[in-house]
């Protein structure tokens, strides 16, 4: 049945490629139409997107709400193993089938997860849309989580568990969220150590019947015909209908993590509650981090217009870094700034950068700042859809939480209608909220959250 459909895909794209026409001994190009964003919204709640680009390779997305989020305390860590099992055996194909079959045609297929979302992305050229797409629809729809092949992947769960605690700044991040919540976004990415061994195929087949539903689903498409793709969706993607299993409320808490090393570097975040993904707000948040700094802007350069980094800069004379840190969910988000220094100037690090917003807050802000930053975020969002891989999550995310589509024209207006008043607003609501913070290190001179 895929191959079927398949083959019309390639009719399409064979009546519709640039190619040369001989007219009266004369040769002229037909040109391409470039095509909107489509979407379509079945009955059975499945969103599919799709943005026909007219490119030989094809980039397919299943794009599902099923996160670490919504874990609970007797499969916590669930969503680790599943993302490590996208190539094990399913009802339609053997592990070796589907690692060959990819291959064999130059494709790829990855699986990766937030705390809201799994995505199973392939690769291919468009001629060969058929097979991957097979391979993808048994991974997210037919999956079988054979006793022994589930056992074998729990070595790699300790390798990527092991690997993430290496990364000081993956650790504190984890840390944060811990702390932040009593419930949902404080879950971990990555399985806690006393249930590798407690995670059973069970638990993996109860997580995917739950919450692998069609309405909890998003198709999308780069390079591939939109009516291919819900053609597809219609046959193969209406499993299961229904909302799933309905996910808590995230309740903010705040609080403190502290991981003590011997690491000269002390790493340490502070945050506290912001706003939900897609609101008014979120963007002011955005163009707050813009304002305070978000990272450098030139390869290998400094983040030397940030206001955060101006202001430490004046307290010590120590090498550091302090960015704005900024994370945005569906019912919650977390806004303050990262900061990694010597152990001994991480108090004034940190309580510079506070000082800073303060002054943003109170209005130490002026017009041309707002207008550089709203020219940043602009940029960095535009920029970041220049790829196959922005532009898909971009497309996958909006039709996941939204089910519909906006496009960079009527982001950007939403970026710039951000005004002062809303930037400074937000600034205030960072320095009156609950107060969450995590740091890695010689702790020995780190203050703590309530001495901030």
């Amino acid at each position: 049945m895929i191959r079927g459909i398949s083959r019309l895909s390639r009719r399409l794209y064979a009546a519709q490629a640039s190619r040369k026409v001989e007219f009266t001994g004369a040769a002229e190009h037909v040109k391409l139409h470039p095509q909107d964003v489509q979407v379509t919204k079945l009955p059975s709640g499945l969103v599919i997107t799709s943005l026909e680009n007219y490119s030989p390779a094809s980039k397919i997305g299943v794009f599902v709400k099923a996160g670490c989020r919504y874990e609970t305390s007797e499969n916590q860590g669930v969503t680790h193993l599943l993302r490590l099992a996208s190539n094990l055996t399913t009802k339609g194909a053997s592990a070796f089938k589907i690692c060959h079959g990819i291959e064999a045609v130059g494709g790829s297929l990855s699986v990766t997860s937030s705390r809201e979302s799994m995505i199973y992305t392939v690769d291919c050229l468009r001629d060969d849309i058929d097979t991957v797409m097979e391979y993808l629809i048994n991974v997210t729809t037919a999956p079988e989580f054979r006793p022994w092949e589930v056992s074998d992947l729990r070595p790699r769960v300790k390798t990527d568990k092991a690997q993430a605690a290496q990364n000081t700044q993956i650790a504190v991040v984890e840390a944060l969220h811990g702390a932040a919540y009593k419930n949902t976004l404080c879950n971990s990415l990555y399985c806690p150590d006393y249930m590798v061994d407690n995670i059973q195929s069970e638990h993996l087949h109860q997580f995917v019947q739950n919450h692998f539903t069609s309405a909890r689903m998003a198709l999308v498409g780069l390079g591939v015909d939109h009516a291919v793709l819900k053609q597809v969706g219609e046959q193969f993607l209406n499993i299961r209908s229904g909302a799933g299993t309905t996910g808590a409320k995230a309740l903010y808490r705040g609080g403190e993590s502290r991981l003590a090393s011997s690491s000269g570097l002390v790493h340490s975040a502070v945050v506290s509650q912001s706003a939900a993904v897609g609101s008014s707000e979120a963007l002011a948040f955005s163009v707050l981090q813009q304002v305070l700094g978000a990272g450098p802007h030139v390869k290998r350069g400094s983040n030397s217009s940030g206001k955060l980094v101006q202001a430490v800069a004046k307290a010590t004379a120590d090498p550091f870094d302090v960015t704005a840190f900024n994370a945005s969910y569906s019912d919650s988000g977390l806004f303050g700034f990262y900061t990694i220094s010597q152990a001994a100037a991480v108090g004034d690090v940190v309580k510079s950068a506070l000082a800073q917003v303060k002054a943003v807050a109170d209005g130490e802000i002026t017009a041309s700042d707002i207008t550089r930053a709203k020219l940043q975020l602009k940029g960095q969002f535009l920029m970041s859809l220049e790829t196959s891989e922005g532009l898909l999550e971009a497309l996958g995310t909006q039709a996941l939480t939204q089910g519909s589509y906006i496009s960079p024209e009527e982001i950007s207006k939403s970026i710039d209608n951000v005004s002062l008043a809303d930037v400074t607003n937000a600034a205030k609501k960072f320095m009156s909220g609950k107060k969450t913070m995590a740091s890695s290190g010689n702790l020995i001179k780190t203050p703590f959250v309530d001495e901030i």
